[in-house]
């Protein structure tokens, strides 16, 4: 791994060296909390950071190119992501919920999707299953009408939903032209297959991918590039409900917190290959994908180097990550350490959480942004090649901004369609109990927006909207473009909370092309083609078509090219899965193209 230690870097460091990230607040039982079953057990917590007297300074900010306006009460969504809080302090609490971007009655317009929890007992029976039957505990779909705003069709589309909900992955599995969502949760997850007529049918069992335990991110993708879409799911921690009971924190009242991962086993990720019949099996170890150390929370693919074949890098929590290089005979390889994207610039772990893949400096390599805890900085690999990264979180500036966040949803998106890719972060601390122990760090965070000036990332949050001075329990983000103007807008998912649907205003209409693309030898998303834009002013940006990436979210599958002040488009590239290579010359520009696979234009 080639570490770049500037002297940013080396203060950052020394920083964190001398505040200690997680510690067991004490080791004797407490008091008994309220309906705590059996003996005590006291467990490491997230909590215990050591306070610090004075904390450093923020990063500068600069001016936003762009306004984002908090449309939430215009587009009628009334969701509100039912808690299920209990005295016992359940990790499962904590990590909900995410959010789907996608178009499910092919109107035209972005559909939304908000994933719910579900009602626990306090304490919660081991035998016992999270219940969803009241209402406030669905999850929900809304359906955005002609005129911008939203309709609850929930209970028509057949999508309530049952047990404890986390994500959602939304794609065409079955080519049929229809978008299906999966949502994973704790004890099972769910496949709705879209009818076309606006309902949606489970067909979990009868395709066989269920998954059991506790899953987080999932995402879809055609690995082995037979033109059929195959389902990764990120599993979390082997946890129940009677492990979960550990007593986290310190030892008074008030102050019990959410337990650390470190207490509990990782959990192996399953991959489920679409056979012909349309049904799925379990490929996981045959495929190398199964190994029982990881932790995963966020999940996104990207052709890191450049062979055509879609990889997968999974964040996972406090232990190392994980790239799993596909080597195009059905298998995978493990490369995060080898590659230098496996740890810090220390060779630390840290507490993945969001991801997202990009090429954001545009040299046609795949970079990745990683989301954690405070305390920690995101982390910011940049592809130098042959499977080769360089930990530039410091030098890239994103150290210094992010040193006291906390991060899960985040994206890039070139939010001022000048051409190069920027940063949005949904934020908030996991513990709601962290400013009694860390008074410089805040439970409720606000949204974080960096711009990237092609020489680095500066926040510019403080001036790009009234909705980034208000705090919230930010956990999962879905980015696409909501009222088709070409510009990406966000819908945040809280913990506890409504959504916020930011709709993004931006100052500067710098020109743009959006496409859409529709497979036919290959899957019909054309998830995994890789397109290549020339503009005029000959500048080349690259794209790997999926809807993944973000924290337990789905993205609106269309791709935004920003073109900046480039009076039009020279020419695009896309190379199919199926290996197809299409090529269309001069397109207009400041609209929507769809794009057929066929052997010519």
């Amino acid at each position: 791994m080639r570490a770049i230690y500037s002297p940013l870097s080396l203060l950052v460091a020394a920083f964190c060296l001398g505040v200690p990230l997680l510690t067991v607040a004490g080791q004797q039982p407490s008091p008994t909390p309220t309906a705590t079953p059996g003996p005590q057990r006291t467990g490491k917590s997230y909590s215990s950071e050591a306070p610090v007297k004075k904390p450093p300074p923020p990063a500068p900010q600069a001016q936003s190119p762009v306004t984002f306006t908090d449309i939430t009460s215009f587009t009628g969504i009334g969701f509100k992501r039912a808690a299920a809080y209990t005295s016992m302090k359940y990790l499962l609490e904590a990590m909900g919920g995410g959010a789907a971007m996608f178009d499910y009655d092919n109107d035209g317009r972005m559909d939304l999707f908000f994933t719910n929890g579900a009602a626990l007992k306090d304490p919660m029976p081991k035998t016992d299953s999270p219940d969803k039957h009241d209402p406030k505990y669905w999850n929900r779909l809304y359906h955005q009408t002609a005129d911008g705003t939203f309709e609850d069709v929930t209970e028509k589309a057949g999508l309530k939903g049952s047990g404890f909900s986390m994500g959602v992955a939304a794609a065409d599995y079955d080519n049929d032209g229809n978008t299906d969502l999966y949502v994973t949760g704790y004890g099972g997850n769910a496949l709705y297959r879209n009818k076309g007529d606006g309902k949606f049918d489970d067909v979990t069992k009868k395709l066989g991918v269920g998954a059991a335990g506790w899953s987080t991110s999932a995402g879809w993708l055609d690995y082995d590039r037979d033109g059929r879409l195959d389902l990764f799911v990120g599993r979390y921690v082997d946890w129940d409900f009677e492990v979960g009971s550990v007593y986290c924190g310190e030892i008074r009242q008030g102050y019990r917190a959410f337990c650390h991962p470190d207490n509990f086993k990782g959990a192996t990720n399953i991959l489920y290959r679409q056979r012909a019949d349309g049904t799925f099996e379990d490929v996981s170890v045959k495929a190398g994908i199964s190994e029982p150390g990881g932790k995963a929370l966020g999940v996104a693919f990207g052709d890191f180097d450049n062979d055509g074949l879609l990889d997968i890098f999974v964040a996972n929590d406090s232990v190392r990550q994980s790239l799993y290089h596909n080597k195009g005979s059905g298998t995978f390889e493990d490369v995060a350490i080898a590659s230098g994207a496996g740890y810090d610039e220390n060779g630390r772990t840290y507490a993945g959480m969001g991801i997202d893949v990009a090429d954001y400096d545009n040299d046609g390599l795949m970079d990745i942004f990683i989301t954690t805890l405070s305390n920690e900085t995101y982390p910011l690999y940049h592809n130098d090649g042959d499977l080769s990264f360089t930990y530039s979180t410091n030098s890239s500036g994103v150290g210094q901004i992010t040193l006291l966040y906390s991060g899960w949803g985040a994206r890039f998106i070139d939010v001022d369609n000048d051409g190069l890719r920027d940063l949005f972060v949904s934020q908030s601390h996991v513990l709601d109990t962290i400013e009694k122990t860390n008074p410089y760090l805040r439970h409720k965070q606000t949204p974080l927006l960096m711009i990237n000036t092609g020489k680095g990332f500066v926040n510019t949050s403080a001036s790009a909207g009234a909705a980034f001075a208000n705090s919230l329990v930010g956990r999962g983000a879905a980015f696409g473009d909501l009222n088709n103007d070409g510009q990406i807008d966000v819908a945040i998912a809280s913990l506890d909370g409504a959504p916020v649907i930011l709709r993004n205003d931006g100052a500067k209409k710098n020109h743009w092309l959006g496409l859409s693309l529709v497979g036919s030898k290959s899957n019909r998303n054309g998830i995994g083609a890789r397109i290549t834009v020339t503009d005029s002013a000959g500048r080349k940006q690259i794209f790997d078509a999926n809807t993944s990436g973000s924290y337990l979210s789905s993205n609106d599958p269309r791709i935004i090219v920003g073109l900046g002040a480039a009076e039009g488009v020279r020419q695009i590239e896309v190379k199919w899965p199926s290996g197809i290579v299409q090529t269309i010359a001069g397109p207009q520009i400041d609209r929507y193209l769809i794009i057929n696979e066929t052997s010519a234009p």
